[in-house]
């Protein structure tokens, strides 16, 4: 069975525990992610709710559009801001070096805050830059390394990066990255991509950790779901611990945010694990960043 050596010194029965990224900075197991939740009240309340339920991981990005009201949020909670670690990504429409400069700018803006946790290149290779993903990449990481040694970001990484992706970015980063958020759950574990991101000490993050609600209908899963006096949602971000991801899983639903919350106090065994490892394709794969029309 797989597991991460970012596991190491890790207390998965601590709902206050942390990663420690190849930079030395401590990053909270488990994130409140907010893609397709609405700017305004509905993600003001979202997030708010989600601090109020002890979550200290909040993950938006310039993409998502709601920036503001997340800013809003953490900035209302009254939970000092250095117990809160924040991550937002650059969107594709940005290109250059300039772009990469304006947009680090814009978001910090938009949240409200003076620096940023956790700072991603969201997509590897956006169609409006085909064939030269590599030569967008380094432009924008260069902007995001210089904000780094700044002080304005405090971790740097990218979404939805490949093997391919990531040697080219390497040609040119004097940054190492310390994260590579991909989709990851029990029916699209990306194997080799996240033994790359193993070799090369970058934690992988989990989007999608209830593969877009499909693994709700999985007869097995319910079955591992009761013997524990879990929900499924909870078993699923407990397998994702178990393995060392980062899971982000999304909901507006106040009962919800806290049930996901609430998997520190319980642990898989192996013969579960391994019957989950095995629910390949319910999901379908993920999707190719060098195919996609975005």
């Amino acid at each position: 069975m797989f597991k991460s050596k970012f596991l190491k010194n890790v207390d998965l029965t601590n709902k206050d525990a942390a990663y420690t990224l190849n930079n030395g900075v401590k990053i909270p197991v488990i994130a409140f992610g907010t893609w397709q939740v609405k700017n305004g009240e509905e993600a003001y309340t979202a997030v708010s709710n989600a601090l109020k339920a002890g979550y200290r991981h909040i993950d938006s990005a310039e993409g998502y559009g709601n920036e503001e009201s997340v800013g809003r949020a953490i900035r209302e909670s009254a939970i000092p801001r250095e117990e809160i670690f924040i991550t937002t990504k650059i969107t594709n429409h940005h290109v250059t070096y300039e772009d990469a400069k304006g947009a680090i700018e814009a978001s910090l803006k938009r949240l409200g805050l003076d620096y940023i946790d956790l700072y991603l290149i969201h997509w590897s290779n956006p169609i409006s830059c085909r064939p030269h993903y590599a030569k967008r990449n380094s432009e924008l990481y260069r902007a995001m390394e210089e904000a780094y040694a700044a002080g304005k970001i405090r971790a740097l990484g990218v979404s939805n990066f490949r093997i391919h992706h990531l040697e080219a970015l390497f040609k040119t980063a004097k940054v190492k990255p310390m994260v590579n958020q991909i989709l990851i759950n029990p029916s699209d574990m990306q194997e080799e991509l996240v033994a790359f991101n193993e070799k090369h000490d970058i934690l992988t993050e989990a989007y999608s950790p209830f593969g877009t609600g499909k693994i709700f209908a999985v007869e097995s899963l319910g079955a591992i779901a009761k013997k524990y006096e879990k929900s499924v949602g909870q078993v699923v971000l407990r397998w994702s611990l178990e393995h060392g991801y980062l899971p982000l899983p999304k909901t507006i639903t106040p009962m919800r945010i806290i049930e996901n919350l609430n998997i520190f106090d319980f642990k898989l065994d192996e013969r579960d694990i391994k019957t989950i490892d095995g629910l390949h394709g319910l999901t379908g794969l993920a999707t190719d960043p060098d195919k996609t029309t975005f």
